[in-house]
Formats: structure tokens, C-alpha cells, sequence
């Protein structure tokens, strides 16, 4: 059969899963956004890669449609070739109108294929110095990616083992500790950008949000009988007596790094 833990050993085991999980933030402190940033480069190269891919397709249509359009103009000027000389042998002016009109519609169809070409090359000036833009910029965001990657990855080759030792110390605190109190703590802790659910009274204060706490509500929670938590932040305060800490080690550096709304 469990033993039943009192308040005091529930709050030492609150506290010492929050010492971990302070731990754990602070190096993804370290980390920063540069997590967040490495991804948001890849999705953006991604981006890119496929922008690049479309404007390479592009272009290449551009540059079949100038071929295409120069082999229009060759084959009209062959037509009118043939054209003028067969007004040689006409032997009417029905012939000679018919002839007449070819040779109009072939150096129509000239003019209008020239436009087409000088269009075509204007669209492929066009996406041939937006494809470099891009080349350039993708190149830029590699190298920007590789930075950030490297960082990234010195943090966490200096970490990685510290890290992985606080997480499993961490769930193994959090097995120790009921069902009820572990969701309390989880709430509390998402709740605030320092991820403090448990703190100690500092100078009479609550040490999350600095409030002052009443007195007879320090002697509440220097006794330890009822969990107490802060009447203006909701966070579960602790006693140093209780916990054995010695004066110097009484805050989390977080603590006093972030002050809460």
C-alpha cells in the first residue's frame, strides 16, 4: 500500500520538478529563436527553389516561342519568293490578283510575327533578370540557412547531453508526483513565458510576480500544511525552510530575469 506523502514532501517534489524544468528552459533560452529561424529559412528556400523552377520553365517557353516565331518570319519571306516569281508565268489578272493578295497576307504575317518576336524577347529579358534575382537571393538564404544551422548546432553539441539528462531526471520527478497536482502545475506553467509554477516567498513577495503576500499567509506557507498558491498569480508558493535552500540559491535565474504582467 502507498504511503501517503504529506504536503511538505509534495511541495519538495513540485519544487525540485521545477528546478529541472527551469533548467530545461534555460537552454532553450540559449537556443533562442534560432530553432524557429532555421525553419522558417528552409520553408522559405523551399519557396524559392520552386519560384526558381516555375521562372526557369518560363523562360524557356519564352526562348522556343522567339525560335518558333523567326521560323515564321523565314518561311513568309520563302513564300514571297515563290510568290514573285511565279507573277512572272501569270497568265491573267485573276492569277495576278490572287498571287497579289499571298504576297500581302505573307508580309503581314512578317510584321505580325516580328512583333511576336520583339514581345517574346522583351518577356525573357523580363524573366531572365528575375530568375538571377532569385538565384541571388536563394544563394544569400543558404548561406544565412548555413549560419544559423551551425549556430544552432554548437548550442546543442554543448547541451545535448545536459539536456537529455534534465528531461529524464524531469519525467522521472513528475512520475513521483499525483495525477492532480502534476495538471495543476502544467497549467500554471504554460501560463507564463518564464514557466514558473513554483516559487518561494522572496522578501515577503511571491517570487513569479513580486506581489506582496500577507503575513498571515507566509505563516500559512512557512508551516506547510495546505498548499497555498498566490492570490494574484496563481502560482504555488513554497517556503525556504521547508525546501533547506540556503539564501544564495533561493532564486531562479529566470525569476529574476523575467517579471510577469
Amino acid at each position: 500500500m502507498a504511503v501517503e506523502l504529506t504536503v511538505e514532501e509534495k511541495l519538495r517534489q513540485m519544487y525540485e520538478l521545477q528546478r529541472l524544468d527551469s533548467q530545461i528552459d534555460e537552454i532553450q533560452i540559449l537556443k533562442g529563436e534560432l530553432p524557429a529561424e532555421v525553419q522558417d529559412l528552409e520553408d522559405e528556400l523551399t519557396g524559392l527553389e520552386t519560384r526558381l523552377s516555375r521562372l526557369q520553365t518560363e523562360l524557356k517557353e519564352s526562348q522556343n516561342d522567339i525560335v518558333r516565331f523567326q521560323g515564321n518570319v523565314k518561311d513568309s519571306e520563302a513564300n514571297i519568293l515563290r510568290y514573285q516569281s511565279q507573277m512572272d508565268n501569270v497568265k491573267n489578272n485573276r492569277e495576278y490578283e490572287a498571287l497579289t493578295k499571298e504576297l500581302e497576307m505573307q508580309k503581314l504575317e512578317i510584321e505580325l510575327n516580328e512583333k511576336k518576336v520583339r514581345s517574346a524577347r522583351a518577356e525573357t529579358e523580363k524573366r531572365d533578370d528575375l530568375l538571377k534575382a532569385t538565384e541571388e537571393r536563394i544563394q544569400r538564404k543558404h548561406r544565412e540557412l548555413d549560419t544559423k544551422r551551425t549556430e544552432l548546432q554548437q548550442i546543442i553539441e554543448k547541451t545535448e547531453a545536459e539536456e537529455q539528462e534534465l528531461r529524464r531526471r524531469s519525467a522521472t520527478a513528475r512520475e513521483k508526483i499525483e495525477e492532480r497536482l502534476l495538471r495543476a502545475y502544467d497549467k500554471i506553467r504554460t501560463s507564463y513565458r518564464n514557466g514558473l509554477a513554483v516559487v518561494t516567498v522572496e522578501r515577503n513577495s511571491c517570487g513569479g510576480c513580486f506581489n506582496k503576500i500577507p503575513p498571515q499567509l507566509q505563516l500559512e506557507i512557512s508551516v506547510s500544511k495546505n498548499i497555498v498558491a498566490c492570490e494574484h498569480c496563481g502560482r504555488i508558493l513554497v517556503d525556504h525552510g521547508v525546501l533547506g535552500l540556503e539564501r544564495e540559491k533561493q532564486y531562479f535565474s529566470s525569476a529574476v530575469e523575467e517579471l510577469e504582467d
